[in-house]
This record gives structure tokens, sequence and C-alpha cells, in this order.
């Protein structure tokens, strides 16, 4: 879901910082010949893997544009968020800015005509080559806004996707073995609710409801479903596998004790720190938690892919894009260009995060290697399935309201579908036509 890594990583960025970085000399930018000035905004913490590998990337652009100034702002999310259209649209906005991938937000930006082509820079300079299909559904966007096909919009250097996270301590305790299947995985779920043990983190108010109902129907999904759900390429039963049964399974899921009623109240935060302090044994949600975990976790914990599942909720990182009225287009596309280089790719990934064209055997941490080939393997077989909020504006606060009431039994699984089926076929229609 585009914003729930986001929702994560606003906790870090309350407050808004600037800054600023300069360089001396001259350099050959194309029709931008004359521009001295690069002004960049994104909202990763200094700390992350992302902006570790932004601040090197801005070094080097520095280096290879000498006289060149780089105004960097850091923002908040939702600054961004809330306010883009309006941002990019005025000529105090930036040359170059980190954006949600999506139909609501790339491709609302893209259709309105307000981000730059990058369909000829991303020829030139071999950016899909470096991306898989499945990463590049992200980048690329039609007339209306809507991903998958058309010219490139944005252009991603990193990936993110749903996983399960666990206690190995809880596990071994225990005598629970690590799930291959979905068979072995409730299995070992029933082992924990044996000896009172809550095995699934959960967190209603927020994004993971969301996540585990579609990582559940995912599990009898196919890419048509995919295309369909994501792409409109053609109706979505909503009363049907396997979206029925991602809502039935839920309400199973609920009903043996795997997820706690409780949940319900819960943000994605709770989870998250429930799971640092031992308290829950898993956890089903992004690899954007996996920095967090990995300096504040003291238990010994690690991952593994949702059981059985050939598809998992999962996408590009967010975009590079550049707005229309940039006036320095051609050091955007140097500066994109930078960030898919192997050097910043492997700074990433040893950095916990999840680097879109990385040499998974350049990176020293087993567990951050993991990570990195857990995500090559789903990418590399088309696998990434984007986020069940994707398809419509507006249509994430209608999952998480719908799943609430699943967790406190205030709706039945048909009752959700019900809840959920019509808010999507009528954004489907508006931005469709049909």
């Amino acid at each position: 879901m585009q914003r729930f890594r986001r929702l994560v990583a606003a906790i870090a960025l309350a407050a808004t910082a600037t800054t600023t970085v300069a360089a001396c000399g001259g350099g050959d930018n194309g029709d931008d010949s004359d521009a001295k000035t690069l002004k960049l905004w994104h909202y990763e913490s200094e700390t992350s893997a992302m902006g570790v590998g932004w601040n090197r990337a801005i070094e080097i652009f520095k280096s290879e544009h000498p006289g060149v100034e780089v105004r960097f702002e850091r923002k908040a999310f939702e600054q961004i968020q809330q306010n883009a259209g309006m941002i990019i649209n005025s000529s105090e906005g930036p040359d170059i800015m980190e954006y949600n991938k999506g139909n609501a937000t790339a491709g609302l930006l893209s259709s309105q005509g307000l981000l730059a082509d990058l369909s000829s820079e991303a020829d030139k300079r071999g950016w899909a080559d470096k991306l898989s299909p499945s990463l590049q559904t992200t980048a690329r966007y039609s007339d209306k806004g809507v991903m998958g096909s058309g010219n490139w919009f944005g252009v991603p250097n990193y990936g993110e996707y749903v996983t399960v996270y666990y206690n190995k301590d809880l596990f071994q305790q225990n005598g629970v073995k690590v799930p291959t299947t979905m068979a072995e995985m409730t299995a070992a779920m029933d082992t924990f609710v044996g000896k009172g043990v809550t095995p699934l983190g959960m967190a209603g108010a927020e994004y993971p409801a969301g996540q585990l109902f579609y990582q559940l129907a995912l599990s009898k999904a196919d890419r048509q479903f995919v295309d369909n759900y994501q792409l409109y390429k053609n109706p979505v039963d909503f009363k049907a596998d396997p979206l029925k049964y991602g809502a039935e399974t839920f309400a199973q899921w609920v009903q043996k004790g795997y997820v706690a009623k409780n949940s319900a109240s819960l943000k994605a935060e709770d989870m998250g720190t429930a799971f640092i302090g031992g308290k829950v044994p898993m956890i089903v949600s992004g690899s954007w938690w996996y920095g967090r975990f990995k300096a504040e976790m003291k238990a010994n914990w690690d991952t593994f892919l949702f059981p059985g599942n050939t598809l998992q909720a999962g996408s590009s990182g967010n975009l590079w894009v550049v707005p229309e009225n940039s006036k320095a287009k051609s050091l955007a596309y140097d500066f994109i260009d930078i960030t898919l280089r192997p050097e910043i790719q492997d700074l990433i990934g040893n950095n916990g995060g999840v680097p879109v064209a990385a040499d998974a055997s350049k990176i020293s941490d087993p567990k951050d290697r993991k990570l990195i080939e857990d995500f090559n393997t789903v990418s590399k077989s088309d696998g990434l399935a984007f986020y069940p909020d994707w398809p419509v504006p507006g249509y994430y606060d209608v999952l998480v309201s719908g799943f609430q009431g699943l967790i406190n039994g205030s709706k039945s699984p048909d009752q959700v579908l019900d809840t959920i089926a019509k808010p999507y076929a009528e954004g489907v229609k508006e931005i469709t036509g049909k």
C-alpha cells in the first residue's frame, strides 16, 4: 500500500529539516546547460538506507557537476502527499522530488501534465534494463494516469515488499518450525494458540489488516487477477475467490485466535513495538520495518516469505519524479542516473534497504542479503502484486474501515466485501469511464 511505509517513516520525520550543499565550477547540462542549481526534495530520514544512499549520490553529483548548487530540502511525507500538485506547479517547487507511486498519486499528476515525460531518458540511459517488468509498472502511466503502460513519469531505485517477520526465540521456546506452506503456517499458529500465545500481531486502525487480507487473497490468485484488480483489464467479482477467500480466511483467523480481536483499534506503530518487545511471535508487514527492527530488536528474529504464495504484496519504492516546469531537467536526470549506479545500490543494500539493481553478493550482512535475495526472487518471477489500496483514490480508508469491522466482529466477510466493492467500482468508472 503506497502509504504504508510512509506512515512508519513519518514518525521519524515529524520535523522538516533543510540542508543546502554547494559545489563550484560548471558542466554540460544539455538543454539546461545554463542551469546552476538543482532543487531536490525527499522525505527519507538521514539514517535510513535511502537517506544514506542518496546523501552519497549528492556527493557524487557535486563532484561531477562543478559549479552547480544542490539545494536539498527534507520534507515531511504528509507535506508532499497533501500538497504535491500545488507544490510542483509552483515556481518555488523542486526540480526533482521523491513522490508516491500509483494511480492516485504519480498517475494523477502525470495525467494532469504536471510531470515530465522521462521515456527518452529511460531509453537512452538504460533504466529499463535495470528494472524488472513488475518494477517498471509503477514507473509508467497511461494518458489517464493508470500505471503499467504508457510513458515513463518516474524512476524507482529501491523496492519494498510484504514478508513475515518472526521472533526466532519465541519459535524455539514453543517448538515451532518456520513454515513453508500455508498448512504449516496454520499448524504453527495453532501451536502458539494452544500455549496461550496470540501468534500474529495486528493493527486494524491502519494498513496491516489490509495487507494480511491481500496476502491471503493472493494465495489463491494469479497475474490475471492482479491485472484485473490493479490495472482494470477485466471486471473484478468481490464475491468470488480470491477476494472472497481472503476475507473469509481472515475472519477464520480472528475466530481461531490467530489475530487478537482487540487489535481492531491498534495502529501500525503498536504492532511494530509489540513485535520489538517480544510480545508476538510474528507480524505480516513490509520491508520498511527492517531497519528499525535491526536497530531495536533484542531478541533473535528473521523473515520468511508468506508461505506458498507466488504473488506478494509489494512494488518498487517511491519514485523520483521531475516536474514539467523544472528549469534543470537534465541535472535531475543525471541525479536519477547516479542513484541507480552499483555504488549507491550496494550502499542502500548494506544499510538495510532493498535496492532494485544491486548484486546481493556485495551485501555483507547475511540478514540484509536474505532480505534482498527474497525481493529479487519475487521480482524476477514477476511476483510483485502491488497493494490493495492502489486501484482508486481514497481506497485506503475504505479498506481500513472494512477490516476493522471484520476484526471486532461487527461485520461479516460478505458485508466487508460489499463495503469495499462499491467504492472500488465507482473509482474505476471515474478513472476509465466504463
